[in-house]
């Protein structure tokens, strides 16, 4: 099993039209009160087992990050757990809030 790469106007069109997927976010505590994208729940070494308890194999998981860069590590990682459509965001959460900052949740 392997990740995909997924870009900021992929994403902002599967939200747009209502797309089933799991958003997790994988920033530190503080980054993601701070802003993240609406819909997504951050993951972490704590919250994931419950993630993948609670996850259907089949729903698209969009992993988020920084930059894009540590998504792609957990990105590789979920797949390897069963899930069957993993995409790391590129650019991250940064280049989210750069492009869409009025689509930015505290």
């Amino acid at each position: 099993m392997s990740f995909q790469h997924l870009d900021i106007p992929t994403l902002q069109a599967w939200l747009d039209e209502g797309r089933e997927a799991a958003l997790v976010d994988i920033r530190d505590p503080m980054s993601y009160a701070q802003g993240h994208i609406p819909g997504s729940r951050r993951l972490d070494n704590d919250s994931v087992g419950a993630f993948l308890d609670e996850t259907p194999a089949e729903r698209p998981v969009v992993v988020v990050c920084y930059h894009g860069h540590s998504s792609q590590q957990a990105a590789a990682w979920l797949a390897g757990q069963g899930l069957s459509e993993v995409y790391s965001l590129d650019g991250g959460f940064t280049e989210w809030q750069l492009r869409h900052p009025d689509r930015v949740e505290a």
